[in-house]
């Protein structure tokens, strides 16, 4: 492998742990904006900023997911050539286990967070829509 395609594979590599840690706490982060939202009335709009908020998320989180998906294929290809530790030999087989099921726990964490989270984004759209025509012009 060259050192340019070596770089390359490696920047993908860190992205892809980084797309993987994005998905689960892109859902988190817009959990806790949207308990604050419901903690008490708020206006139009503060909705209309939150489905804002909701929206650019939810791109990053399928960002994310296209690149855990896409940056996991030549990560696995070349895993044996490019990540493995020969001084750790066998040994780090356990650790890989590890680092694969809390990877695992964060993707599901994640997916399973926007998806509740798309009922009620679309429960305060809904709100919203019913919202008094003044209400929606402040």
């Amino acid at each position: 492998m060259s050192p340019a395609a070596g770089i390359a594979l490696m920047m993908n590599n860190y992205f892809h742990d980084v797309a993987t840690a994005l998905l689960a706490s892109s859902a988190f982060a817009l959990v806790v904006l949207l308990r604050r939202y419901e903690a008490e009335p708020r206006g139009p709009d503060a909705g209309r900023y939150f489905l804002e908020i909701a929206g650019r998320m939810a791109k990053l989180a399928r960002f994310s997911v296209g690149w855990i998906v896409l940056g996991g294929i030549p990560r696995t290809i070349w895993y044996t050539e490019f990540e493995w530790a020969n001084a750790a030999g066998r040994g780090q087989v356990p650790a890989l286990v590890v680092k694969h099921v809390v990877a695992l726990v964060l993707v599901l964490l994640g997916v399973a967070f926007w998806r509740r989270l798309r009922r009620r984004i679309a429960a305060v759209r809904t709100e919203l829509a019913g919202a008094p025509a003044t209400a929606r012009l402040a």
